[in-house]
């Protein structure tokens, strides 16, 4: 007989097919912050940060600003604390908001500059105006034709620097302009090696240009007249291309600046870099290096040392002379502009080389004699720049004249000529 297992218990069980949990308790939304903050002493660290940040706060000095008053019906005192301060303009004393121009007493920060040649000539007296007006300024030269001695007054200044470096060579840094001047200017100097010229024009500038580039600054190139070259033109206006000989001896600086000019460009069209063009025309002033091949210093020494003034050709090529200060200021406004260029900078006084040595004569010895020499190549005949651009798009025009310029260098290099007759005596002795 078969058995049979039967189960009697609950015959009908339904097991639901969904699993829900329980419900979350309405104050554990609460409890699990308040149980993180007491772990570990976290409430005390908390509590320690809330009164330090605290006594910050209160021990910081308060500075408020002058009170302006609002005409209108009803009063309303501004605090100058109440303006937002916009970006610094280019100028130290010039700011513009929307609302007008902020209070000359908010104090500003300068920028922060390189000038490559600083160390030269026009570069040292560039950054004497560039430091006087508060900016912190880095010096790049190589010092093949400049001197430690034009910029050793700022050593110790904590907002100047000076880098040895030649730009054939790329540069890292972090500036807001870069005045561009490093190449050798005169004859005697950028003859001396016309690859070395040639190259410093062309791959220097690449080079600036590149750092301008990568870290977003405004680039200033000091080209020359001379990209105008023996002109058929006169004067010379910037829209004239020039008459330049391609293979000459000067050639290496002439058209090494008019590269230097076909790359700026390039970069400004092409990579959108801020860039300006300045065409320097002849320049004198203190710190100009003695025989350097330029007329003016070349009449200057000879004059101090009791020589004749030599005189190349028949005299009657004429040129236009500015004293440095008028140039800096040119550069300047150019800097600060909104126009690229290229300008002509220039004293558009006309000075044959006959009346020049006169006017050395006059200034230094009457009784000095003029010697003719044979006049060298590609020597241009006219040189006169129209300065009618920068007359209306930047409101300069040079304001020394030669006659009251020609005494401030003739003073510096009387200093500099007598002291090296000295130390050539002592060492002598």
């Amino acid at each position: 007989m078969a058995s049979e297992l039967i189960f009697r218990g609950h015959e009908s069980q339904h097991t639901p097919d969904t699993y829900s949990p329980k419900p979350n308790k309405p104050w554990l939304s609460l409890i699990r912050p308040l149980r993180y903050i007491l772990r570990e002493q976290r409430l005390i660290f908390t509590l320690i940060g809330i009164i330090i940040a605290s006594l910050f706060f209160s021990l910081l000095p308060s500075h408020p600003g002058p009170t302006y008053t609002l005409p209108g019906p009803t009063t309303t005192h501004l605090s100058t604390s109440s303006f937002t301060s916009p970006r610094r303009d280019f100028f130290a004393d010039k700011f513009v908001n929307s609302g007008g121009k902020i209070p000359l007493g908010l104090k500003t920060k300068g920028l922060r500059i390189v000038v490559t040649g600083g160390a030269g000539f026009v570069g040292s007296h560039l950054v004497d105006r560039l430091m006087a007006r508060g900016d912190s300024v880095i010096v790049v030269d190589n010092f093949f034709t400049g001197r430690k001695e034009n910029v050793m007054h700022h050593f110790g200044n904590p907002r100047f620097e000076m880098i040895r470096h030649d730009v054939v060579e790329p540069l890292l840094l972090e500036v807001d302009q870069i005045y561009h001047l490093a190449c050798p200017a005169s004859p005697v100097h950028y003859k001396f090696n016309p690859v070395k010229t040639i190259i410093s024009n062309v791959v220097g500038t690449l080079n600036m240009l590149g750092l301008a580039k990568r870290i977003g600054a405004r680039f200033l190139l000091t080209s020359t007249s001379e990209v105008y070259g023996d002109p058929l033109q006169h004067p010379q206006v910037e829209t004239y291309w020039g008459n330049v000989n391609p293979i000459g001896v000067r050639s290496c600086y002439d058209e090494g600046k008019r590269t230097a000019e076909t790359l700026t460009m390039d970069y400004h069209r092409g990579a959108g870099v801020e860039v300006r063009i300045a065409r320097i025309f002849n320049t004198y002033g203190p710190r100009m290096c003695i025989d350097d091949g330029r007329v003016v210093s070349n009449f200057v020494a000879q004059a101090l040392r009791k020589e004749p003034l030599t005189v190349y050709g028949d005299g009657k090529q004429t040129r236009s002379f500015q004293y440095v200060s008028d140039l800096v200021e040119g550069l300047m406004r150019l800097m600060e502009g909104e126009h690229v260029g290229p300008f002509n900078l220039g004293n558009p006084g006309e000075f044959t080389m006959l009346e020049l040595a006169q006017v050395v004569q006059e200034t230094i010895d009457p009784n000095a004699k003029i010697v003719f020499k044979q006049n060298t190549e590609d020597d241009p005949h006219k040189r006169k720049p129209d300065i009618t651009k920068a007359k209306d798009l930047l409101g300069w025009e040079p304001k020394v004249p030669l006659r009251k310029g020609l005494p401030l260098m003739v003073s510096d290099f009387r200093q500099r000529v007598f002291g090296d007759q000295k130390e050539d005596g002592a060492t002598t002795a």
